[in-house]
Order: structure tokens, then C-alpha cells, then sequence
């Protein structure tokens, strides 16, 4: 059968173009430094620790995301309807079925996780499983593979390596700069070498910043992608409007919640993080706020 993701193609050039900008970005900040504190070896440095750490995370961040979480394999006879919904669903999508996890965790959330549709990861939490029907379920995991159809894990995963790499880099730059680095030949600098330091000293500042909220956009836009994709593979989007409400209505917290992992889930771990308020709050939020996931759902003609 063929699979529901007819933009497969157009999505992995985007998800290249996407990555390759930001790392562009993470080398752009290292020539900045290495020109500011005239040392090219920080550029080197930038280069090779931005594509160990990107190569890295795409081995094994599956591995990490699973221990960090608690998460437990899971076979057919351990659960055959969830197995059940799940296969149902691949066949449907035209995905190979991913293995399957289930967290401790009360809170209901889900995630998906592995560098591609082969060697991927579906996972929920035990809260999940209690407190949705059966509509609902389905609705929440083709939210999930439909994150594995549109290789977001790959696109997250990168991304968030890269934002921290230029966060490292900028503390780098900080310190060196604060304790003289860069002024052994610098007695004569001329202006031009000022305003570059000047200029590396803001893009310290700033391009830790830009990093976070360029990661955070992407994540928000992969978020409604995912849900429409979803509702497009199950042809009810209210099951999903449904569970996304009973999701954000829960109270129960996450024990294993991480700010590094909060962007996986279908929606943040963090209740404070729910989207709510101002357009400044929203702007640093890892999802885009339930009540317009919702509405977007409910508005679909399928």
C-alpha cells in the first residue's frame, strides 16, 4: 500500500535544507570567534565538534532518549492491542512497524525516537494507556509515526545538537575573551580588530539565543505537521483533538521530564510549558499552545 506521506521527498530536501542552514549558522559563529580572538583553531574546533556531535546523536539518540525516560520494550503478547493499533496504522502509513516502549510515567504523553523509519522507536506512557480510549490512542500514535513518515527525529535531533554547540561555543568565546585570550598580538590592533571583537562579544550574547529560538520554531512547525499528518492517516481528527485535550488537562508531572527531551513529546512534559500566554512566551515554548492544535484539528475536512 502506498504510504499517506506523498511529500516524503519534498520533506527530506526541506529537513537537508534545514539542517545545512544551521550548520552553516554553527560555522559562521566559529569564523566570527576565530577572527575575533585571531585564532583559527576555533573554527577547526567548531567544524569537527558540530559534525561529531550532529553524526553522534544520530546513532544514539535513540539509546539516550530511551534510558533518560525509564522507557521498557515491549512485546506483542505484553500488550496485543496496542500492538494491534499500532500495525494497523503502519500498514495504513506504509512505515515498517517501529519497536515499541512504555514509560513508567502516570503523566499521558508519547514519543517517537531513532534515525529513520527502520530503525525507529514509538513510545508511551503507562498514564497514556490508562486514561485514552481507543480513538483517542490511534489519534496519538499516528501523531507519532507521523514524525517517523516526515523524519523529524532526524531534523530534531540534529538541530537540538547544533543549538547546544553554539551555546558551548558562545560560553568559550565569553571566558577566553574575560581572561585576556585573544590580545597576544592584540596591543596594535587597529579598528577593524575592535569592532570584530565588539562584534564577536554580541554574537556571544545573542547567537546562543537565536539558536534556541530557531530549534523552538522548527520543533512548533514539525508539532502541526505531525498532528494534520495524523488526523490525515486515521481520518478522525477529533480523536486526536480529544487526546491532546485530555493530555493538556492532566495534571500528573513528569518525574523523568528533561528540557532536552520536552521538544519529542506530543506535547511538553512541562505543564508551565503549554503555550499559554503572551506571543514572548509562546516564542520560547517547545509546542504550539493545545487551543490551536485543537481548532486546527476541528477544522479539517477529511
Amino acid at each position: 500500500m502506498a504510504s499517506i506521506y506523498t511529500q516524503a521527498d519534498s520533506n527530506t530536501r526541506k529537513t537537508w535544507f534545514l539542517i545545512t542552514g544551521f550548520l552553516v549558522f554553527v560555522i559562521a559563529i566559529g569564523w566570527l570567534f576565530s577572527q575575533a580572538l585571531q585564532s583559527d583553531a576555533i573554527l577547526v574546533f567548531a567544524v569537527i565538534l558540530s559534525v561529531a556531535m550532529s553524526i553522534g546523536s544520530y546513532w544514539f539518540s535513540d539509546k539516550i532518549v530511551l534510558s533518560m525516560a525509564g522507557a521498557q520494550e515491549i512485546q506483542k503478547a505484553d500488550n496485543p492491542e496496542l500492538y494491534r493499533i499500532i500495525e494497523n496504522l503502519c500498514i495504513t502509513a506504509g512505515l515498517p512497524v517501529p519497536k515499541i516502549y512504555i514509560t513508567p510515567e502516570m503523566q499521558p504523553n508519547a514519543f517517537a525516537t531513532g534515525r529513520d523509519k527502520n530503525h525507529a522507536v514509538v513510545a508511551v506512557t503507562a498514564g497514556l494507556l490508562q486514561r485514552l480510549n481507543k480513538t483517542e490512542l490511534e489519534g496519538v500514535i499516528a501523531h507519532e509515526l507521523s514524525h517517523i513518515g516526515n523524519k523529524d527525529m532526524l531534523l530534531s535531533t540534529v538541530v537540538v545538537v547544533l543549538a547546544g554547540v553554539v551555546a558551548l561555543l558562545a560560553n568559550f568565546f565569553l571566558r577566553i575573551s574575560f581572561f585576556g585570550g585573544g590580545r597576544a598580538r592584540g596591543r596594535d590592533r587597529d579598528n577593524a580588530a575592535a569592532i570584530l571583537m565588539i562584534a564577536g562579544l554580541i554574537a556571544a550574547i545573542l547567537a546562543p539565543i537565536a539558536a534556541t529560538l530557531l530549534q523552538l520554531a522548527i520543533s512548533r512547525k514539525r508539532e502541526s505537521l505531525a498532528d494534520a499528518d495524523g488526523a490525515l492517516l486515521t481520518r478522525y481528527p477529533e480523536g486526536l483533538a480529544s487526546a491532546l485535550e485530555k493530555i493538556a488537562a492532566d495534571p500528573t508531572p513528569m518525574k523523568s521530564a528533561n528540557t532536552a527531551t520536552s521538544h519529542l513529546y506530543i506535547e511538553s512534559p512541562f505543564k508551565e510549558d503549554s503555550g499559554k500566554g503572551s506571543w514572548f512566551v509562546k516564542l520560547f515554548s517547545t509546542h504550539p499552545p493545545i487551543e490551536e492544535r485543537v481548532k486546527a484539528l476541528r477544522d479539517m475536512q477529511i
